[in-house]
């Protein structure tokens, strides 16, 4: 088996949700971006988790992502906290020691800042502002994670490409086949410009 040499953590956006694969399972965006990366499959591992938070990633994902030093490392993570038991400091303080320990692993590390999910939810407007405000908040704050750590982060919150339509399996939480290709692409797009690699 070759070295590892794209490690993601994260949660069922990583794990690959809407994107059923044809022998059961799911696909998604991950083994889509390590084609587009020219990265055989036996070199990536997606420890992606349905329902996983910023605190599970610290608990159970970072220490297996440590294991042999990859390369290029993924982190996908913080919708589960912006629905779930939200603290806006205990999420700011996970994101922070999430990239803090990966980027200091003498590797890249990318992630994206989060889509206007709230908005292809049916559900209460008062609910849809509450959220809103949260994933505001928390696209401030993986920016600002990510900017003092150096990794590279996609802003999926400003691309108009995000907004409700054929980006979303019909869930409104997960991307479609369509969403994980167009996020595969533009990640590649991404870390190809900074680490030389030649997209597909």
């Amino acid at each position: 088996m070759p070295p590892t040499r794209l490690t993601v953590l994260g949660d069922s956006f990583v794990e690959g949700r809407g994107d059923p694969a044809p022998e059961g399972g799911y696909r998604g965006w991950v083994p889509r971006l390590a084609d587009l990366l020219g990265l055989p499959a036996g070199s990536v591992r997606n420890l992606g988790a349905h329902g996983a938070t910023t605190q599970d990633v610290l608990d159970h994902q970072i220490g297996r992502a440590l294991v042999g030093k990859p390369p290029l490392i993924g982190v996908v993570v913080g919708v589960n906290d912006l629905v779930s038991d939200y603290d806006p400091a205990r999420f700011r303080a996970n994101l922070n020691e999430i990239f803090s320990v990966l980027c200091g692993m003498d590797t890249v590390v990318f992630t994206a800042d989060y889509p206007d999910i709230p908005s292809n939810l049916p559900v209460p407007e008062g609910f849809r502002r509450l959220m809103q405000g949260r994933f505001a908040e928390a696209n401030a704050a993986m920016r600002a994670a990510a900017a003092s750590t150096g990794a590279l982060c996609l802003d999926l919150a400003g691309a108009p490409e995000w907004r409700p339509g054929p980006a979303w399996s019909s869930d409104g939480l997960h991307p479609s086949p369509e969403g994980h290709q167009r996020f595969a692409a533009s990640m590649a797009e991404l870390v190809a410009r900074d680490t030389g690699l030649v997209a597909a």
